[in-house]
């Protein structure tokens, strides 16, 4: 048994990614089924994430979701990963999360970024533009003091204010130095930017300021993780998500999730080709002792507290074969 593993906390993230063939409905269906399964397995933490009118992905609302999943689970923690903090006001987040942990006291996480609409068009929708992403400290600042009370408004955040609710910030370039400034546990990824993530791990435990939300470091390494029988079937388990990046690189829409066998028949030209490549490159793919051995390196090198899994398929009885078969090397059954 991997002691380095064993002692590592592993959670997952869903983005109810669509599938061809079955509608949006279903992939939030399916996000709720995988957190119960996740929950049985002995996984940490269950998130869901945010994207607004982007055709693959059906969750766009995760406070929404989160309650879905928190109310057909009992006990795994249920969180966002995450919640675009420059989309929104702090206070009417402060209030969602407020009543998700007023409903489900003791498992709501917060987690927290810092993307602002991915279009000009989803921007305009959501009455934002480009530079409110650099505002992210400021408003990250505010929605906390929303909890703490601390608003110089006057205006109380209910049933938020003195609730605890742990706060996340999903760390991609600036995002680091902000989590460390304000004190807060953060997650970085992805897993195939090996000497990127080290660098804003590092940057992170450095510049770490201990508040009232944690004391000292915490972070969570996010990526792709696919475990089978054979490392050809782990493979196979990256294929639809490699062909939509790779799409939407080349026709500037991100698509539903393919099956493997569509895919592997399709005849590419070399621009997709070459992205579809890249999009299978460096994930954390193989069988279970496969998996293992590069599990312990990358913890070995990052120190990381705990690992977030995101892995997206078409093929969802394979997507719970692969979490099924990591669960067993962290928690090992019988």
């Amino acid at each position: 048994m991997n002691a380095v593993i064993t002692r590592t906390r592993f959670s997952v993230l869903d983005r109810s990614r669509t599938r061809e063939g079955h509608p949006p409905a279903e992939a939030l269906r399916d996000t709720v089924s995988l957190a119960r399964e996740a929950e049985a397995l002995g996984y940490h933490r269950f998130w869901v994430s945010e994207h607004h009118g982007v055709p693959g992905v059906a969750g766009s609302a995760p406070a929404v979701l989160a309650a879905a999943v928190a109310a057909a689970t009992r006990t795994i923690r249920v969180g966002t990963g995450g919640v675009m903090l420059p989309n929104h006001q702090p206070l009417v987040v402060a209030e969602q999360f407020g009543v998700l942990e007023a409903l489900f006291p003791g498992r709501i996480d917060m987690g927290l970024g810092r993307s602002v609409g991915f279009t000009d068009g989803v921007r305009k929708a959501l009455g934002r533009d480009k530079d409110d992403a650099e505002d992210f400290a400021a408003q990250l600042g505010e929605l906390l003091g929303w909890f703490e009370g601390t608003s110089p408004t006057g205006v109380h955040a209910r049933p938020a204010e003195g609730l605890r609710v742990p706060p996340f910030v999903l760390a991609m370039g600036e995002g680091a130095r902000t989590a460390a400034r304000a004190g807060l546990p953060m997650v970085i990824g992805d897993l195939r930017g090996r000497d990127r993530m080290l660098r804003g791990i590092d940057q992170y435990r450095s510049q770490f300021r201990p508040s009232p939300w944690a004391s000292e470091p915490y972070v969570v390494i996010s990526g792709t993780v696919a475990v089978a029988e054979t490392p050809q079937a782990a493979q196979r388990l990256l294929v639809p998500e490699a062909w939509a990046m790779a799409y939407a690189r080349t026709h500037g829409t991100f698509p539903p999730l393919a099956p493997a066998q569509e895919v592997l028949a399709r005849a590419m030209t070399a621009k997709e080709r070459d992205f579809y490549a890249s999009g299978l490159a460096g994930h954390l793919a193989g069988t279970a002792d496969q998996v293992a051995q590069e599990l312990e390196t990358v913890l070995k090198e990052t120190g990381a507290d705990e690992v977030l899994v995101t892995t997206s398929t078409y093929d969802r009885t394979a997507l719970l074969d692969s979490l099924r078969r990591l669960a067993g090397l962290f928690a090992p059954r019988g």
